[in-house]
């Protein structure tokens, strides 16, 4: 009996290494640049009725406020967990393109334009199952890397606010994946 008192004891104190959200185990802390990241929040990227990805916002610390996510330093980390069957490369940086879009004016989009087609240049089909890491490091590149593999790196610190306000800015591709991410 105090055998098993000692296991059930070590089980509950035991530290959680992953949430599990639609299916997918999301890691509680990612390293990016040797500097270990936490997971700030996750949530379920959901389009007309179908659960498309997980996505999680990884951080040096928690933070529930947008304006203070996008404002610190990096390196941060968004990782998407693909849960939908297929999506074309041409789906994927339409839905990536609408993000940029609602969230900046034509002005900023002109000036981001050649690193926003060089970041949607980087997308191949993805399956359900598969991830993507969009890594914001500290000296203002990101890289993007597709199950593993780096596809590419986008320069400049103006594009990785471009990227985080897709899911972070007044104008979110998903509301509650928003919520979700910034750990409300």
């Amino acid at each position: 009996m105090k055998a098993v008192l000692v296991l059930v004891s070590l089980w509950l104190a035991a530290p959680a290494f992953a949430t599990e959200i639609a299916n997918v185990q999301v890691p509680e802390t990612v390293t990016v640049q040797d500097t270990a990241l936490v997971l700030n929040g996750a949530g379920i990227r959901s389009r007309f009725f179908f659960k498309v990805y997980v996505g999680a916002l990884y951080l040096k610390a928690r933070e529930s406020g947008a304006e203070k996510v996008l404002a610190a330093p990096g390196p941060k980390s968004v990782r998407l967990h693909i849960t939908y069957g297929e999506i074309s490369a041409d789906q994927l940086t339409e839905a990536l393109n609408e993000g940029f879009t609602a969230n900046h004016t034509a002005t900023e989009l002109e000036t981001l334009k050649a690193r926003i087609a060089q970041f949607r240049a980087m997308f191949p089909v993805v399956h359900r199952g598969d991830t993507v890491r969009l890594d914001l490091l500290a000296d203002g590149t990101t890289e993007v890397w597709v199950n593993g593999t780096k596809r590419g790196v986008v320069p400049g610190a103006d594009f990785q606010q471009a990227l985080l306000k897709i899911w972070l800015g007044d104008h979110p591709v998903d509301k509650s994946l928003k919520r979700a991410m910034l750990g409300n």
